[in-house]
């Protein structure tokens, strides 16, 4: 069966300074999958060059067999909330909606089968009251509520999320655990960037464990193991206690 997503030999550096040194990565499809390793291991790194938004030393993606460049479509992509102009003035709505755009090209403007979408994707994540509201004026749970919807009404086969839970309550933290599940559920592979250790067991069914270099990836069971991790953490890291 062909991969939801396969990198080859994925190299980056930032001037003479390797952020992720010859990356192979294969992920099957309809898989939940945890990209897990310390600060600057090149994580966000990892998103962005796959995606496109870098520029790799070397390297391809393939997104189900295709190029990602030919196939952009397959993809939704949640980044880093901090790493979002939150003052940009546009409502809940509109944030939504943007996400659309993708399908129907340039030509063509949202019409109702696209709110429709929206009003579904943001009731999903329980923020359709606060649809007419400035994102600005959001929590940051709730911000990140909103772009999840956005990458919900974009209904791709792949997902890239860049730290989700970062900065959200518990709440919020079960409800986008409960989302990755469902998307899981329906068939779509996401590839998620995660920093807290003590609930990677529990959310997800991969793991990448990543410092520069691919330390290891594939099954919880083979993957997930003291030794593996602290040969990405080194000798600091305390196995179960995500320290």
């Amino acid at each position: 069966m062909t991969p939801a997503i396969e990198v080859r030999n994925l190299s980056v550096a930032y001037r003479d300074k390797p952020a992720l040194w010859q990356i192979d990565l294969t992920v099957p499809k309809g898989s939940l999958v945890g990209v897990v390793g310390p600060n600057g291991a090149g994580k966000t790194t990892l998103l962005k060059s796959m995606l496109g938004l870098m520029r790799p030393l070397s390297g391809d993606v393939l997104i189900h067999g295709r190029p990602y460049a030919s196939n952009k479509r397959a993809v939704a992509y949640v980044p880093q909330r901090g790493s979002v102009d939150w003052d940009f003035p546009t409502t809940v709505f509109d944030v939504v909606l943007m996400g659309t755009y993708g399908q129907l090209g340039w030509f063509r403007r949202p019409g109702t089968v696209q709110k429709n979408a929206t009003r579904d994707a943001l009731n999903k994540v329980e923020m359709l009251d606060y649809a007419d509201r400035q994102i600005r004026q959001l929590s940051g749970g709730q911000q990140q509520r909103v772009f999840l919807a956005r990458a919900l009404v974009q209904d791709s086969p792949v997902y890239f999320m860049d730290e989700p839970f970062q900065g959200v309550d518990a709440v919020t933290e079960q409800a986008v655990v409960e989302l990755l599940r469902e998307l899981r559920g329906r068939g779509r592979t996401v590839l998620v960037v995660h920093h807290d250790l003590t609930t990677v067991p529990d959310y997800f069914d991969e793991v990448v464990l990543l410092n520069v270099k691919k330390i290891a990836s594939g099954s919880m069971a083979a993957t997930f193991t003291p030794e593996n991790l602290r040969l990405t953490y080194g000798d600091r890291v305390r196995v179960g206690t995500g320290q």
